[in-house]
């Protein structure tokens, strides 16, 4: 296994190539800047920064899954963990696509990796709307899971790289705009997509995703089509680092383990915030209808989702004056104590906002990764680094959701409890990782 994977880790660790004003020089480093084809129009590049964000809006609805969660479970009669399933499998594969597709993007051009995720992520939920229909479990699991998984992979790391390669005097600008479109998709979808689709067909759940496959998928396809690289890029030659020894060094190790911990922490509130806050608003309120116990749940989907989003930019920049690691330092140690007041608390108001501050955290967990891994490892070695530590991306989406969904199943009302004291154990064994892990003694190349 070791030899297929070094051939992708030197394929994957190729430079990629940047837009640059002096095209056609050649460079102290023996890089040469190449020139623009003739045939080819200039473009401007805010219109890509503002198509691959809106392909990433569309992507980031499945953080909406959610929404969803109960009213399966209510309507087609099957188990917490078996719905919880379709939305494991989606980020497990994301995670593992999204690896794949750093390795393909360089040979197969942005705008066809783009059009494929795209087209992959609309086929997951019209294939879903027919496992709905058929009352099939399995095929849910393909269709939203697996294919729609695969379509989220390939879309995800497509946009957030080309865009990066338009801007290379504003990356982390234009890299933190791009993501966070990801960490706003939940809010159109809970807000704006799946209640005006569930009104518009009385509620039937196979004719609602039909409707999210075609409304998504045609307008992330519009954004997907300008995805293109820029007009003069940088080749560079000379001698390539082996990556192998840094995938399986103490340091990345560290990193991927105390990135899973946050992720795991994050996913598991994302997966199933709906359900706990209705859940909680049981108890302090038996008589609310459905109705309200729903619109409560969407309501908080789509504050945190905000919350998702602006955690990816805001820790993002505070991490360029405390250091990468210090930051995740500072996330997992105050998670921990969220978790522990979730534990506890009553409140709603308090809940939500807790469940708001979690997701700022995880969000913040993909807004300081990638520049971890450069500032660590180096520009050569960051494609494949980060696109092996978007791994833990898949673990935690299995993880976390099954953690929660299990005990929903299992342990009735004192669910939430133990899912909140779980969390808290895991973010106190990522803290105590982070404290092992030193900080970054090489600097970006």
């Amino acid at each position: 296994m070791i030899r297929p994977f070094h051939a992708l880790a030197a394929f994957a660790a190729r430079p990629v190539c940047w837009l640059q004003p002096d095209s056609g020089k050649v460079r102290a480093d023996d890089s040469q800047v190449l020139p623009l084809p003739a045939s080819r129009a200039p473009v401007n590049r805010w219109l890509i920064a503002v198509m691959g964000t809106l392909l990433q809006l569309c992507l980031g609805s499945v953080y909406a899954w959610s929404y969803f969660q109960q009213p399966l479970v209510e309507r087609m009669g099957w188990q917490h963990t078996q719905v919880a399933w379709t939305f494991s499998f989606a980020i497990g594969f994301l995670g593992l696509a999204a690896a794949v597709g750093g390795v393909l993007l360089p040979k197969v051009g942005p705008r066809l990796l783009a059009v494929t995720g795209i087209v992959l992520f609309g086929a997951g939920y019209l294939l879903a709307a027919l496992a709905l229909h058929l009352h099939s479990l399995p095929l849910l699991w393909l269709g939203y899971g697996v294919v729609g998984g695969i379509g989220l992979g390939l879309g995800y790391v497509t946009p957030v790289a080309t865009v990066a390669k338009w801007f290379p005097d504003k990356k982390g600008l234009v890299t933190g705009m791009v993501v966070m479109g990801f960490g706003f998709g939940a809010l159109l979808m809970s807000k704006v997509v799946a209640p005006g689709l569930m009104t518009l067909f009385g509620g039937s759940l196979p004719k609602v995703f039909v409707g999210i496959g075609v409304a998504l998928g045609a307008l992330g396809l519009v954004a997907a089509l300008f995805m293109r690289n820029p007009p003069a890029m940088t080749t560079v030659v000379g001698e390539r680092e082996p990556v192998l020894p840094h995938v399986f060094s103490r340091r990345f190790a560290l990193m991927w383990l105390l990135f899973f911990c946050n992720i795991v922490a994050g996913i598991a509130i994302i997966s199933f915030q709906s359900p706990l806050l209705q859940d909680l608003l049981r108890t302090t309120d038996p008589l609310a209808s459905p109705a309200a116990l729903a619109g409560a749940g969407a309501t908080l989907i789509a504050v945190s989702s905000v919350f998702n989003g602006i955690g990816r930019f805001a820790w993002g920049a505070l991490s360029d004056r405390l250091g990468q690691l210090h930051t995740f330092r500072v996330m997992l140690a105050t998670q921990a104590l969220a978790f522990v007041a979730l534990v506890f608390t009553g409140n709603v108001w308090l809940f939500g906002a807790l469940v708001c501050y979690v997701l700022l955290c995880y969000g913040g967990g993909f807004g300081v990764m990638p520049s971890f891994i450069l500032n660590t490892f180096g520009p050569r070695l960051m494609p494949v680094l980060y696109g092996g530590v978007l791994t833990a991306w898949s673990a935690g989406g299995i993880v976390g959701p099954q953690m929660v969904a299990w005990l929903k199943d299992t342990q009735g009302a004192h669910a939430s409890g133990y899912a909140f004291a779980f969390g808290a154990t895991l973010l106190t064994v990522g803290l105590i990782l982070a404290l092992l892990c030193r900080p970054a003694e090489r600097q970006a190349e």
